[in-house]
């Protein structure tokens, strides 16, 4: 028996884990997907927030706050990409000055360090390209931008390494009380049992909820699109540029990404299929139009990538981190919307303080791994390239050139402790494939790397998802000289 199993691995399931790798436990996770991180956490504004927007005295407030300054020194000490830029929300008429100043106030009452309000002229100075009609905004220079797959997969890497057990493509079919405590999960893969049982499966976590008893609140799945502009306007704005929040959520922002891109995104949509992840023309088209009240100059033919994501909105207004009434034991991790990324970390800490009250020993591991170093040819000083090409040449083949991907890169992600095994897998670890072409070039030999390390038929590769195959057999078979071939004289 598992001391505790979490179900769902994307970056709030990831953190839960990361934090109780660091005792003497038996801790499992089971993923859905075939991948972790490849939901919510994939699609989404990559903003770790200040922490001005929640209602003081709420859950969302208090772990929002704590999560941002646990997020920034997990990703120094996990290397992962993350760039303080601190943020600004514009008010666009003197009918909104009053809002940001609720803003300021609540970000003091949350313990928000540094806030500023600011006119139209200094919040201009900051960022030039800011719209003539701004005429007010608050500064909140704890925000921050961080790469949001890389974050939660160096956290599940990390547990991994220190014994926790992963295991994907494990979708939660059936959850059992045991008679003596505890509770068997049926999975595909079989059936395992556990003293305690964390639900942090995202959108989901309703459904997974019902498998045990009747659930108290729903998820209400909300679609929001994005535009991915080009690095030639990666330095449009240098801050997170967000608008006076609405009922639909903090609106269109404007924003630079680790990686050196724009992203503009989203609007909010009520969908009833929580796997809806289509873009439409009405909400790219209502996204762009927003996004140029903030920021005109915003050159949209720029555009190289649109998606779309599902935030986890249920019909509670706070993040439901509680304990099943009816089966001790069991605790909920859901309704974890914005700024749900922000708080992953500060959720898993407060997910391990509640086991414990509830009985799991806590004893620390004296051998705990907290560091972690990931190749990344492109940023190395031509010493390190160097040294690196000598150790492994393969370090020395670009593969993705529009990133400059080396093929040693791709293999330390097919070998990584949580294993890349599709396209994408590779593209979220080590961002083969993110650049303008969006894998026009690399992505055939992304697959071959992949069949070739894996040992696989090419056709056996997978794009992403269980089904996303990309090849379905070859074109030209070889001759068989064995048999007679027909005379065309």
């Amino acid at each position: 028996m598992y001391d505790v199993a979490i179900i769902g691995c994307g970056v709030v399931g990831a953190a839960a884990a990361y934090r109780l790798a660091r005792y003497r436990l038996r801790v499992l996770v089971l993923e859905a997907g075939n991948d972790v991180a490849n939901a919510t956490t994939k699609a989404n504004s990559a903003i770790l927030h200040a922490g001005y927007d929640p209602e003081p005295g709420t859950r969302m407030a208090a772990l929002n706050v704590e999560g941002n300054r646990m997020a920034l020194d997990i990703c120094r000490r996990l290397d992962v990409p993350v760039r303080q830029t601190g943020s600004l929300v514009l008010a666009f008429a003197p009918e909104q000055l009053p809002h940001l100043q609720t803003l300021y106030e609540r970000g003091l009452a949350n313990g928000v360090p540094g806030l500023e309000l600011l006119s139209g002229e200094a919040a201009r100075a900051l960022e030039p390209g800011l719209s003539p009609q701004v005429c007010g905004a608050l500064h909140a220079p704890t925000a921050a931008v961080v790469d949001p797959w890389g974050f939660a997969l160096a956290m599940i890497e990390t547990a991994v390494q220190n014994g926790v057990e992963l295991c994907r493509s494990a979708p939660v079919t059936a959850i059992r009380p045991l008679p003596g405590g505890g509770f068997a999960l049926a999975t595909p893969q079989g059936t395992v049992q556990a003293r305690f049982v964390v639900n942090a499966a995202g959108v989901d976590a309703d459904r997974v909820h019902a498998l045990l008893e009747p659930v108290s609140w729903r998820t209400q799945p909300s679609r929001g699109e994005y535009y991915l502009l080009d690095k030639t306007e990666g330095g449009r704005v240098g801050r997170v540029i967000f608008q006076c929040p609405g009922p639909e959520g903090k609106g269109v922002l404007v924003a630079p990404t680790v990686h050196g891109n724009l992203i503009v995104g989203p609007n909010a949509e009520p969908v009833a299929d929580r796997r809806d992840l289509g873009n439409t023309a009405d909400g790219l088209a209502f996204v762009k139009a927003r996004a140029r009240q903030s920021v005109p100059g915003i050159r949209f033919g720029e555009n190289i990538r649109n998606f779309s994501g599902i935030r986890a909105n249920t019909d509670r207004d706070d993040f439901i981190i509680e304990w099943s009434r009816a089966y001790p034991g069991f605790l909920d991790l859901a309704g974890i919307k914005s700024p749900g990324l922000t708080s992953a970390p500060a959720i898993g800490k407060l997910a391990a303080e509640l086991l414990a009250e509830a009985g799991l020993p806590l004893d620390e591991k004296p051998d705990f791994i907290d560091q972690r170093r990931v190749v990344r040819f492109r940023h190395a000083s031509p010493e390190e390239k160097a040294a690196l090409i000598a150790k492994d040449p393969r370090y020395g083949r670009v593969i993705c050139r529009c990133e400059t991907i080396t093929e040693g890169e791709i293999v330390d992600a097919i070998h990584s402790p949580v294993p890349a095994a599709t396209v994408n897998g590779v593209k979220r670890r080590c961002n083969a494939g993110m650049g303008r072409c969006q894998g026009g070039f690399c992505g055939p030999r992304v697959q071959a790397i992949l069949a070739r390390e894996l040992g696989v038929s090419p056709t056996d590769i997978l794009m992403d998802q269980a089904g996303s195959w990309v090849l379905c057999g070859e074109t030209k078979q070889p001759l068989n000289t064995a048999k007679e071939v027909p005379d065309h004289d």
